[in-house]
């Protein structure tokens, strides 16, 4: 069984025991959290799509972590101007533990 859920502005593909890194959201460690905006659920052949999501449908997760990405580079040069600029970004992310997919 999985489900596809849209939040943050992307798509998951995501199955019961499956942890998922999300865009941030606002919660604590250990808090239960339910994400609504499902697109899909597929239960052994019985496929269920959404226009654009289904009614009733969510998803159960337990936040596992709050944390920050891997430090990535952004450099940008102008050649021949003198022109450099280097800038490091982490992005903020939660970590879900998928707990169930209901219908």
């Amino acid at each position: 069984m999985y489900a596809v859920i849209k939040t943050g502005g992307r798509q998951y593909r995501v199955e019961p025991g499956q942890i998922v890194r999300v865009n941030k959201l606002e919660a604590n460690v250990g808090d239960v959290v339910s994400l609504n905006e499902v697109l899909l659920v597929k239960d052994g052949d019985a496929l269920k799509a959404g226009t654009p999501v289904l009614a009733g449908a969510q998803v159960s997760a337990t936040v596992v972590a709050q944390d920050r990405a891997k430090k990535i580079i952004v450099f940008k040069k102008k050649r021949r101007q003198g022109y450099q600029k280097k800038q490091g970004h982490r992005q903020y992310f939660t970590a879900l533990k998928i707990i169930a997919i209901n219908l």
